[in-house]
């Protein structure tokens, strides 16, 4: 074991060496210092998502992780339904419930997911959830029409070529 006296002896020694480290200067292992990396990154979120544009930027990945036209054609025709949550990094929009004036016996939510960086018929994908009230007030799930969700793709991809067309157009 070791004593006191010995351990105090090895503890000084080990800060006097790292002290005389103190003096040496070394080179940076990357070529860019500090300011050079800002400058690069600038109006990046971490280093490689650009969240403002800028001229090296795709016109459909406008800053975020998927196709710009297919998201924004997402939120344009769930612009009635109130908003959960929405990831554009993800590709996720999530509304909250939403009961239809002329029928508030039920409910609608819907989450859409964006599958990629293109714009393709198989880049959107659409869950509808319904639920109906029950005989006591509770909502109890209930079936959606089996083309909703087709239905739901369908306007967003339409909405998507109509942005991309009017994008071609300037």
């Amino acid at each position: 074991m070791i004593t006191k006296s010995a351990f105090r002896v090895i503890v000084a020694v080990a800060m006097l060496g790292l002290t005389a480290c103190a003096g040496f200067e070394s080179e940076r292992a990357d070529a860019d210092g500090f300011d050079d990396k800002l400058k690069k990154n600038s109006g990046k979120l971490f280093g490689d998502i650009n969240l403002v544009g800028g001229p090296d930027d795709e016109q459909t990945n406008s800053g975020i992780g998927v196709n710009g036209f297919l998201w924004r054609a997402s939120l344009d025709t769930l612009s009635f339904l109130p908003l959960s949550s929405a990831d554009p990094f993800g590709g996720v929009i999530i509304t909250d419930w939403y009961a239809p004036p002329e029928s508030p016996e039920e409910r609608f939510k819907v989450t859409v997911y964006i599958l990629g960086r293109e714009l393709r018929a198989d880049g959107v994908r659409v869950a509808v959830f319904r639920q109906k009230r029950d005989n006591r007030s509770d909502w109890a799930d209930a079936n959606t029409g089996e083309g909703t969700s087709t239905s739901l793709e369908n306007a967003i991809l339409t909405r998507a070529r109509e942005l991309r067309v009017s994008r071609g157009d300037e």
